[in-house]
């Protein structure tokens, strides 16, 4: 009699059913991921170890002084030119009027040395009118004495003069040569005297101009490390800026995925602060020179015998899109998922050429030396003597208010 029941057989058709649909079901998510890997899969690397970073403007004085207004806070939007820091500007004020008084006291003292050049021609014109009345006197003087017409005395006297009269050409020429020396190729305003004390002038305008401290970019206060009354000196940190407009991501790879990574390629980046509704559209930038451990504070040190291999990443740079930026801004620091197409490999791994433009710049300081010039030059003029009327000079507290 057979073991085998209607019953049991149709269990084990059952099952043999169900493996052969499992095993059509992997057989065919096999020939999918398969077909996937080979048109897309393949040409994407990704990685979840990816932040943003950006630009951290550190706002520090460039003269010292005692802080008497702080013009922004934490958080706060600020802008291109906005006065962050005022410092007591007492000083400055004061080294900026005794250097206008110096500049003006040296154009009027260059002024002399180019008139004394006239006033020195003069003498050499009148030494040589003298030169020549004293030798006519002692030839007319020589010519009487063989008649006996004139002692021997009046003729040695005129002689006398005669010397006396060279002499003093011989004076005169080089006390003209002098002058020119200090005068020639060049006129009042350009005199190295009056350049000088320009460089003064200059200098103390800047430092008076730098007790107001301007933000360079436009972003928003990340960190305040000052208060008011503080005593800060150049170079010291008061506050910490971030330009929303300067982020990149920091995408660390492992080295066995930087092999197909090129400048310019594709990518895609969302944020673990919006999800993945919102997708950022970037490429890569650059690709790191060094992996993150080679730049650590603490090198690895791989030379003993007990070695255990750490698969390392290379730090690549990815840029975004500005104006999705601006819709939705991130923070320094921020976890990052980032997604690169390899599709087109063609790119260079490394740039090629060197920029033509500064990657960041301002133009906040460019107004100091032109109000500077323009401050040297009203002095220079209302000190000249060509001039019909002396101008009033406008008081340093109403000049100062206006820039």
């Amino acid at each position: 009699m057979s073991d085998t029941t209607p019953a049991t057989n149709g269990n084990k058709q059952k099952r043999q059913r169900a493996l052969l649909l499992l095993l059509v079901v992997v057989i065919i998510a096999a020939i999918i991921f398969a077909i996937y890997w080979m048109l897309s899969g393949r040409y994407h690397e990704s990685t979840d170890d990816a932040y943003v970073a950006g630009n951290l403007v550190q706002i520090t004085p460039q003269v010292p002084g005692t802080v008497i207004s702080i013009g922004a806070d934490e958080t706060d939007s600020v802008h291109l030119g906005e006065v962050l820091i005022a410092l007591n500007p007492a000083d400055a004020k004061i080294a900026l009027e005794r250097s206008q008084a110096e500049l003006g006291e040296a154009v009027r003292q260059v002024q002399k040395l180019f008139l004394g050049v006239g006033q020195f021609e003069a003498g050499v014109v009148m030494g040589e009118a003298g030169l020549v009345r004293a030798q006519l006197d002692s030839q007319r003087r020589a010519g009487m004495d063989t008649a006996g017409a004139v002692s021997r005395e009046d003729l040695e006297h005129s002689q006398q003069l005669t010397t006396f009269a060279e002499a003093g050409l011989v004076l005169a020429q080089s006390q003209l040569d002098s002058s020119r020396a200090l005068t020639t190729k060049t006129d009042v305003a350009h005199h190295p005297q009056v350049l000088a004390a320009a460089a003064h002038v200059r200098d103390a305008y800047l430092a008076l101009q730098r007790t107001k401290i301007p933000s360079p970019v436009n972003g928003y206060v990340a960190k305040r490390a000052v208060q008011v009354g503080q005593r800060v000196m150049p170079g010291e940190t008061l506050i910490a800026v971030v330009p929303l407009d300067q982020f990149w991501i920091d995408a660390n790879f492992k080295e066995v995925q930087v092999r197909h990574l090129r400048l310019g390629q594709p990518v895609k980046v969302t944020a673990d602060i919006y999800g993945d509704n919102i997708e950022y559209d970037g490429k890569i930038a650059g690709l790191g020179m060094g992996t993150g451990a080679a730049f650590s504070l603490l090198p690895a040190q791989n030379a003993t015998g007990n070695w255990i291999k750490v698969v390392q990443r290379l730090p690549i740079r990815v840029e975004l899109d500005p104006e999705q930026l601006r819709k939705h801004p991130l923070r320094i620091g921020l976890s990052m998922q980032v997604s690169v197409d390899t599709h087109n490999r063609d790119g260079a791994v490394l740039a090629s050429k060197s920029r033509t433009e500064p990657a960041f710049s301002t133009t906040v300081y460019d107004a100091e030396a032109h109000e500077a010039d323009a401050l040297i030059a009203k002095i220079i003029a209302d000190n000249l003597l060509d001039k019909t009327s002396t101008p009033t000079m406008p008081s340093n507290s109403r000049r100062h208010k206006k820039h």
